[in-house]
């Protein structure tokens, strides 16, 4: 055999830097499962000053989805995890999607074929059957084939596989630096295929061949390819080629049973996105599903989880996916954001219960930001400000505040020509005329300020007290809410 155009593919292998890659398949959406092994990987390049790499995985062509690609790239944009080689960028050891590769497969096949670690398989077997491998190896009579016989047969064109020859004594031992080192019986492993029967490679063999021919250091992936790791071992020995590091992540579950999953309702990113998570909130949270960072921090921007981001912190136990906590991060990421990053994020969501153009968004998103937990709350807590909804006059009374009917009644008596005679109308103009009003009528501030919300807004319930309410909703529509609730208490 000719190994020229393999030693070819070894020289164009960078060296001497930590590689790692993101390997999705582009099937519609990005599980949390999914963000976390991108993140981890992500992570990993960074915090070792190595190269991040997107490839995209789509030999198995049944499972594409339309536009999935675009849901990648836009995903991993949001989320800041610049990649440094991949479909879009280009790189070294391109290409990086996996069936503009297709012809690399085939050619090293033949070479784990011709050092005998593989075998041509005629075996008639249903297309599940050759993706699993599930047969007895000792019954394949094509693996006691001479190569000259499979050989012959293949150039006449009978249709095969291609399987990896696992040894059959003997034992596999392969390293995980989350599991360390785990020790597999040969006779436990099947034959699996390599190459189907239409030429393409199955998952094992395409991520093995391209994550030598990438340079690929570090391969993170989900706990359940544990089982398939010594095959892959066994494959990278075959071909004389150095091992990669393993890390092994233990699944996100939805409950102490239960993996989370799409089929079942469990959020993806973008589904928590528009149920109102922050990016940056998702993935710390994301980040901690799994990590443990040294001491009692919690909150991490990107540049701090690239610092602190170690394998040694990657437990080996499940972790649940806690809805609740979430929120928290997302609460303590918005409270934390600059006035006008809030006001930039909260606008369409104020825009969906305020449509008056008179009221200025900034101004309402200013109410909300120690209040808020998740963006879609913020429609719910605005519907009094461009309509004053109907309520009972019953709520003028509140027992906290020493407020009653009539003293409600006799405080809007006193504040409309007070507040129709101010000028400007700021928030420091509206609270001395209501604290004024409180020291002549040697009453408690609240006992003002209490129906003067009420009237303002028409819910007990409202982000900001009253002197914010009225300066946002305007001079003119503050005191006609007055009068109507005036008309209310008689």
């Amino acid at each position: 055999m000719d190994m020229s155009w393999f030693e070819e593919m070894e020289a164009r292998i960078p060296h001497g830097e930590v590689r790692t890659r993101f390997a999705p398949s582009p099937t519609g959406y990005m599980h949390v499962g999914n963000l976390r092994t991108a993140l981890y990987t992500y992570l990993i390049a960074r915090h070792e000053g190595g190269k991040f790499l997107l490839r995209i995985e789509d030999t198995d062509q049944g499972r594409l989805v339309e536009g999935a690609v675009d849901v990648i790239y836009k995903t991993l944009a949001e989320c800041h995890l610049e990649h440094d080689e991949g479909p879009d960028v280009g790189g070294p050891v391109g290409p990086y999607v996996q069936t503009e590769r297709r012809p690399f497969y085939g050619k090293y096949a033949e070479l784990l074929i011709e050092r005998g670690h593989a075998y041509r398989c005629f075996c008639e077997k249903t297309e599940s059957e050759e993706e699993s491998g599930n047969f007895e190896r000792a019954a394949d009579p094509c693996r006691s084939l001479s190569r000259e016989e499979a050989e012959r047969r293949a150039a006449a064109g009978e249709p095969f596989v291609v399987r990896q020859r696992i040894p059959e004594t003997g034992s596999t031992t392969f390293h995980d630096e989350i599991f360390g080192d785990i020790t597999v019986e040969n006779a436990t492993l099947d034959d699996q295929v390599l190459i189907k029967r239409d030429g393409l490679p199955t998952y094992n063999f395409a991520n093995v061949v391209d994550d030598h021919t990438m340079g690929i250091t570090h391969v993170v992936r989900g706990s359940e390819y544990l089982s398939s790791s010594p095959k892959y071992n066994l494959l990278y020995e075959g071909f004389g080629w150095e091992v990669p590091k393993y890390i092994h992540c233990s699944p996100v579950m939805r409950d102490a049973h239960n993996k989370m999953s799409k089929r079942h309702g469990d959020p993806s990113y973008e589904d928590l996105k528009a149920q109102g998570y922050l990016t940056d909130a998702i993935l710390n949270y994301v980040a901690l599903l799994g990590w443990s960072p040294r001491g009692e921090q919690e909150i991490f921007s990107m540049d701090e989880l690239k610092a602190a981001f170690e394998l040694s912190g990657v437990s080996k136990s499940p972790a649940i996916f806690d809805i609740e906590k979430l929120r928290y991060f997302n609460a303590e990421y918005i409270r934390r954001m600059t006035p006008e990053a809030f006001a930039a994020v909260a606008e369409p969501y104020i825009r969906q219960a305020v449509k008056n153009p008179a009221i200025d968004p900034a101004a309402v998103a200013a109410l909300l930001q120690q209040r808020t937990e998740v963006l879609t709350e913020i429609p719910e807590k605005l519907d009094f400000f461009d309509e004053l909804p109907e309520y009972d006059k019953e709520l003028f009374i509140h027992k906290k505040s020493k407020s009653d009917l009539e003293s409600s009644r006799k405080m809007l008596q006193a504040l409309l020509p007070a507040l129709g005679a101010l000028d400007p109308w700021t928030d420091e103009q509206i609270l001395s005329v209501m604290e004024t009003l409180a020291v002549g009528l040697e009453v408690k501030k609240s006992v003002v300020m209490w129906p003067a919300r009420i009237a303002a807004a028409g819910k007990a319930v409202t982000p900001g007290g009253a002197v914010e309410i009225c300066r946002i909703l305007g001079k003119e529509e503050t005191l006609r809410r007055f009068r109507i609730a005036l008309d209310k208490l008689g």
